[in-house]
């Protein structure tokens, strides 16, 4: 079946976007639409209507954690609620949510989110909505790390789910990137490839189209 260009794609993190307001106070955003740009480098889709966005904008700086289950209801509800409204200015606090300033960089850090990104503004354009931010520093939490290393079991992200609004926990880990294929065998061994080959009956009347498959055996 075909859908039309959608915004679909699994799975879709659920960033959650920190940032100082020009009074110092913390605030923060949902954000699916993101991810690693390049080296040391993060791209968010952010329109300018955003509280997050004119914050960026001024402090030059942001921080992004990812949501987790443990955190899932928290998470929501900022993503829900703007802080363009001064009676919202409060909403992190309202979400069970405690900050300190982060290391390198001056954005808030959520302390109940155990992994979260530094991030310098590199560059935003208004009409793409396209920002796009230097990684200064990752901060991890001891709890969820395994020899020295993040461990996805024990951060338990979400992730975003854009046919049904939904949210899902990311699950078990199933192979290592690189080593579940080998390489010769499939150099060697010979396979089937499925051709078709489409063709037409044509009559007085009507031109038929006709699938005719054909099996070849490559090396």
């Amino acid at each position: 079946m075909n859908f039309g260009p959608r915004e679909w794609t699994y799975p879709q993190p659920v960033f959650i976007v920190g940032s100082y307001d020009g009074q110092g106070r913390p605030d923060a955003m949902v954000c699916a639409w993101g991810g690693i740009s390049s080296s040391h480098e993060i791209c968010l889709s952010l329109s300018a209507s955003h509280k997050t966005t004119k914050n960026i904008l001024e402090r030059g700086a942001f921080t992004v954690s990812m949501a987790t289950l443990d955190m899932m209801k928290s998470c929501d509800f900022v993503g829900m609620i703007s802080a363009n409204y001064e009676v919202n200015a409060d909403k992190l606090e309202r979400a069970g949510f405690t900050t300190e300033k982060a290391q390198f960089v001056d954005a808030p850090v959520i302390l109940e989110l155990p992994m979260c990104l530094e991030c310098h503004l590199i560059s935003y354009d208004e009409k793409n909505c396209h920002l796009f931010g230097e990684i200064e520093n990752i901060s991890i939490d001891k709890c969820i790390l395994t020899d020295h290393r993040p461990d996805p079991a024990k951060l338990k992200p979400i992730t975003f789910d854009p046919v049904t609004s939904s949210y899902y926990v990311l699950g078990e880990k199933v192979g290592v990137a690189g080593s579940e294929v080998h390489v010769e065998s499939f150099r060697r061994a010979p396979y089937e490839l499925l051709v078709e080959v489409r063709t037409f009956e044509v009559s007085d009347d009507f031109v038929l189209p006709c699938l005719r498959r054909d099996r070849r055996k490559i090396r």
